[in-house]
């Protein structure tokens, strides 16, 4: 029982880490390959992890889907520490518009030709960052969003995600403040209000004693005055 609740509580923190490490941006150090313009099929799994579309299109089954192809520095803990390997990774550049999550972004044909504008030939690389939020997936078809590219000096240069640095102190600093301010009315209102309420719960419970103790009496001595005609 014990085991089923560590896992019922740990079930909320695992959603909240999973939904934070999906909406928030994280920086790949990438060299852009090519770009290319796509027909994407959405199923009723997938559709999810795409956004609407574009900010004046109409929204069908199907759409074209801009894609930013690219071979990328792997990292560690979203982009703090740089691994000795390379990878390829595809990016989806679309719109945000006014949903979630609140990237506010409507130029998808302008970041699709910055990132055509850096790609990559042979004996002239160019490295750029690729700030995105998502994920990756092969067998959903599943591509994490591009929302800003920007030109670096090479592959070496080390990204600080000041944003995510931030976000989780004001988490920790929330989380503490929040703490102090429901013990404080925990103290002040909800224990007062419980001591109140065991006092005439207690109230309650001393009279209903009396009250059964006169009424066991009554029907003792009433029992006695039954066995006395009994014996006549």
């Amino acid at each position: 029982m014990r085991k089923v609740i560590i896992t019922l509580k740990l079930l909320p923190i695992l959603f909240l880490l999973g939904l934070l490490h999906y909406v928030l941006p994280q920086h790949d150090v990438v060299r852009v390959t090519s770009t290319e313009v796509i027909r994407q099929d959405f199923t009723d799994f997938n559709r999810i992890f795409y956004a609407q579309a574009d900010s004046g299109s109409a929204e069908h089954p199907t759409r074209d889907i801009r894609l930013v192809y690219a071979e990328r520095q792997k990292t560690f803990l979203l982009g703090f520490i740089k691994r000795d390997a390379r990878g390829v990774m595809v990016y989806r550049n679309e719109d945000t518009g006014w949903i979630w999550p609140p990237y506010f972004k409507f130029d998808s044909s302008d970041l699709q030709a910055e990132a055509a504008a850096a790609v990559s030939v042979d004996g002239s690389e160019k490295w750029v960052v690729i700030t995105h939020y998502g994920w990756r997936n092969k067998f959903f078809s599943i591509y994490p969003n591009a929302i800003g590219v920007r030109e670096i000096a090479g592959p070496d240069v080390q990204i600080i995600p000041w944003f995510n640095l931030f976000f989780f102190a004001f988490l920790i600093v929330a989380y503490f403040f929040i703490r102090a301010m429901w013990r404080q009315f925990k103290e002040r209102s909800v224990d007062p209000l419980l001591e109140d309420a065991g006092e005439a719960w207690d109230k309650v419970d001393s009279h209903a004693d009396v009250a059964s103790a006169k009424a066991r009496g009554f029907f003792g001595r009433f029992k006695a005055w039954l066995e006395t005609w009994r014996k006549k």
